[in-house]
């Protein structure tokens, strides 16, 4: 049973809100206090969380509009708008992986998502203008970054407010329902941008597609959240508090980072996972777009796009407490596999090379076979990784927001790479080649430590147990 006091120096309470003590093992404890708070601050920082995925990918959105309102933006400069929020995502979350053990998950969240209403208002005044500067873009995009980053605070917070036997199924709620945030951004941007919402702040945009002309409002697919991000900081700040534990030295944890090969072996597969959601999320209206737009009665990206990242998220956050039965390492197995032969389906069907828009049906079907596959690893990885450091409950958490951190590079790959190939090569066949190789690269790792039998640190869940269940009696006690 692990117990928790507030950090040496740290004020009980204060600004970063800290608890007294915390026991989630303690069956009483639990019991009498710690469940309640445990599952209200799941509810409020994935309330929160949810605006942190939709500003991360609002790019994904708007980009595809900006050329039909008069911006002179090629294929390779869209796709750069929607890498840009990766960047800034994937390096922030690097620093994020560190920032709930010293400030609390109070003050990191409440900081967190007050500052995401800043690029909100630059976005929205910068698309009422043909004439701003791509560079604006760019550095607009770069910033919606920031809600990317956050999410290695959020989740090493929730893993550590919960129980072993439920993080799986708590990650997967918050992870799962946060991941609709994506899907939220592409269904209501077409809808939000059609009726002036919010005319005090701007005036119509003339859409032109053929001999097609319309007024549109694309700033408020930016403006409308930030009310909810005032709410969700307010909320956040007021009733949120800190899990205790002892301060930590940041060298301390980097070197328990770096100097550990299975840190490195879950990096690799939570970007096959997870780096492929975001990735295939911030690509998938501009894919529709390059591949299918030249055809007559070409599709509205965004009426298909939001499918993709609905699936994806459902998954996640129902596939919890099936992670928590059968452990995390089967279903990223599964995952793997999966994502796989969704790369082989989309190259030799020529999905990517399409003669025809009757091949669409069958591209959008492949494409959210692939997000099945990724929101199957996803809630997978989030029971699995706690296990494979399950003698270290904190190093468990950060590993959590450490291997975030590199997955979130997933939009820049992803959307820079695709925009490259499509760009030098006329199709994305040989970015999809390349995904395939470090899709097997990825499975062969987890089948080898983390799923065959007799693997280093196998999960089978409640069904067969773990290796965790066998080697903490003659595990080394923690100094």
């Amino acid at each position: 049973m692990t117990t928790t006091t507030a950090p040496e120096g740290a004020q009980t309470g204060g600004l970063g809100g800290w608890l007294s003590t915390w026991a989630p093992e303690d069956a009483r404890f639990w019991a009498a206090e710690g469940s309640k708070r445990a599952w209200s601050t799941l509810l409020l920082t994935t309330f929160s969380l949810i605006a942190s995925f939709a500003t991360w990918f609002v790019f994904s959105a708007v980009a595809v509009r900006l050329p039909n309102i008069g911006f002179k933006f090629d294929t390779m400069q869209l796709f750069w708008l929607t890498a840009m929020p990766g960047l800034s995502g994937g390096t922030l979350r690097l620093v994020h992986t560190f920032l709930v053990p010293i400030y609390g998950t109070r003050l990191t969240v409440t900081v967190a998502t007050f500052l995401k209403i800043f690029p909100m208002l630059w976005l929205g005044f910068a698309v009422q203008d043909p004439e701003t500067p791509y560079l604006s873009f760019l550095i607009v995009a770069f910033l919606c970054g920031m809600g990317g980053g956050d999410f290695s605070s959020y989740m090493p917070s929730t893993s550590m407010f919960f129980p072993k036997r439920l993080q799986g199924t708590a990650l997967g709620l918050q992870a799962g329902i946060g991941n609709l945030g994506v899907s939220i951004v592409q269904f209501v941007t077409p809808w939000i941008i059609g009726f002036p919402l919010l005319s005090a702040f701007g005036g119509a945009q003339t859409f032109t597609k053929g001999e097609v002309h319309k007024d549109l409002w694309l700033q408020n697919a930016a403006f409308w959240y930030v009310p909810y991000l005032a709410v969700a900081g307010v909320l956040c700040f007021l009733f949120l508090r800190s899990v205790p534990g002892k301060k930590p030295a940041i060298g301390d944890m980097m070197k328990s980072m770096v100097n550990d090969k299975h840190v490195w072996c879950c990096v690799v597969t939570y970007v096959m996972t997870f780096g492929s959601f975001s990735g295939l999320a911030a690509a998938f209206p501009l894919m529709i777009k390059s591949v299918y737009g030249g055809f007559p009665d070409a599709p509205d990206p965004l009426k298909y796009a939001f499918l993709g990242p609905l699936v994806g998220s459902a998954v996640r956050f129902i596939g919890g407490p099936l992670a928590d039965k059968y452990g995390g390492s089967i279903w990223t197995q599964i995952s793997g596999s999966g994502l796989i032969l969704g790369c082989l389906a989309l190259i030799f069907g020529g999905y990517l090379t399409p003669t025809g828009l009757e091949q669409f049906s069958g591209f959008v079907w492949i494409m959210l076979w692939m997000f099945l596959m990724a929101g199957i690893g996803n809630f997978a990885t989030f029971r699995q990784y706690p296990i494979v450091f399950a003698f270290d409950p904190r190093k468990g958490a950060q590993v959590l927001g450490w291997t975030g951190a590199w997955a979130a590079y997933g939009p820049l790959l992803f959307s820079s790479l695709i925009g490259a190939s499509i760009s030098s090569f006329g199709s994305a066949n040989a970015f999809f080649w390349g995904a395939c190789a470090f899709y097997v690269l990825g499975s062969a790792i987890n089948w080898w430590f983390y799923t065959r039998p007799g693997g280093e640190r196998c999960d089978y869940g409640s069904w067969k147990g773990t290796w965790w269940d066998k080697a903490k009696d003659s595990w080394p006690a923690k100094t």
